[in-house]
């Protein structure tokens, strides 16, 4: 009658019961923060590169072999970048 499955009416029934009305506005999706690059490794990074001057490349190699994680050198550029942003 209003154009919408019973899949989707009870999807947003249960959502007004558990959260109200603020359960049925859109939100955003995906994930929320970084899964791989922590800070942890975020700080053995910015580290690194003050000491030594590596490339995000080799850099991403190390925190391979130190963590045992495999990261692309775009995300550990965004991560020094977050951090970054944080310190101001």
């Amino acid at each position: 009658m209003y154009g919408m499955s019973r899949q989707m009416f009870y999807h947003l029934a249960r959502a007004f019961q558990q959260q109200g009305f603020p359960g049925l506005l859109p939100r955003k999706r995906g994930p929320k923060r970084a899964r791989k690059v922590t800070d942890e490794i975020v700080a053995y990074v910015a580290a690194e590169r003050a000491n030594c001057g590596r490339t995000p490349r080799q850099l991403a190699a190390d925190v391979h072999r130190e963590f045992g994680v495999r990261v692309h050198r775009r995300s550990l550029e965004r991560g020094l970048a977050r951090q970054e942003k944080k310190r101001r």
